[in-house]
């Protein structure tokens, strides 16, 4: 039987949904300025002020600038590794760390978590992250970017939380079949966490990629190894130094909103696979401390 709504319930419901669409809106419309801008003729969009909801004529040189740099192509190549070979080592490394906190029978749990958690409030600083890095013998070496952010603090408590959340009853079968600690994890755990599993995979991906100070401070001689933030970032000071010293440079506005196409683009295209566990993983590592 179909509920007849009231004059009030449909109202009410058509200003939710203008209200949704508004602010959906003034999320989407900065990107969509920015893909415009990028397509936009350069001389037009230098002169340019207020809104665009279209492209100001039609040019690619922009993008054309910043792609023919042999730069930007082996920073793309720098980051790809960075992000796969760092975001597995994070999520390997995590999810140890996660299983042995979340142990019901680990007597050490507390003061561990304890000491895990004031890293999040105290560091030691930029000074001696440097020089700890470079007597390790990291300085200008890929693992530089690796390796010291190789366990995220909050990442880590998120996921303790979410296999701690896991049913006992569930473990106790499995020990109760002859399951060892790996078995449970790889068998039990981790397949009843992938919405968690998901979440963190995105928070360690989208770190590596938009990384650009630690290769700043770490890679001081290999300009080889920089990722592509740090390259186009360069690209943007270059643009900046010249329009200074030349007073005018048109095509430098196109290179500015081509270059944060190109550095936004390939990450934004990881979202819409993750976007179903987003919400569900990271409820499912914070309801239960």
């Amino acid at each position: 039987m179909k509920i007849k709504r009231t004059k009030g319930e449909v109202v009410f419901d058509a200003a939710v949904y203008v209200i949704i669409a508004l602010i959906s809106l003034a999320c989407l419309y900065p990107m969509l300025y920015v893909l415009f801008a990028s397509l936009s003729d350069p001389v037009e969009i230098m002169f340019h002020s207020g809104g665009l909801l279209w492209p100001l004529g039609f040019s690619l040189e922009g993008y054309k600038a910043v792609i023919e740099k042999p730069d930007v192509w082996s920073g793309y190549g720098n980051t790809l590794f960075y992000v796969i070979v760092g975001t597995v080592l994070n999520m390997v490394m995590t999810t140890i760390g996660a299983y042995a906190l979340s142990r019901r029978e680990f007597m050490l749990k507390k003061p561990l978590t304890m000491m895990i958690v004031f890293t999040m409030y105290f560091t030691g600083g930029t000074i001696p992250n440097f020089l700890l890095i470079r007597n390790l013998g990291l300085l200008d070496t890929r693992w530089a970017l690796i390796f010291p952010v190789a366990i995220g603090t909050w990442n880590l408590l998120v996921m303790r939380t979410a296999f701690a959340s896991v049913p006992a009853a569930l473990e106790e079968a499995a020990l109760i079949d002859g399951a060892n600690d790996l078995q449970i994890l790889t068998r039990v755990i981790l397949p009843v966490s992938k919405a968690t599993l998901a979440v963190i995979f995105l928070f360690y991906a989208v770190g590596h990629w938009n990384s650009w100070f630690n290769a700043l401070m770490y890679l001081p001689r290999s300009r080889d190894l920089f990722p592509l933030q740090l390259i186009l970032r360069e690209v943007l000071i270059s643009n900046a130094e010249v329009a200074a010293g030349d007073g005018v440079d048109f095509l430098g506005e196109s290179i500015k909103y081509a270059t944060i196409i190109v550095s936004t683009v390939p990450i934004l295209c990881i979202y819409p696979f993750v976007q179903k566990y987003f919400v569900k993983g990271v409820m499912m590592g914070s309801v239960k401390g």
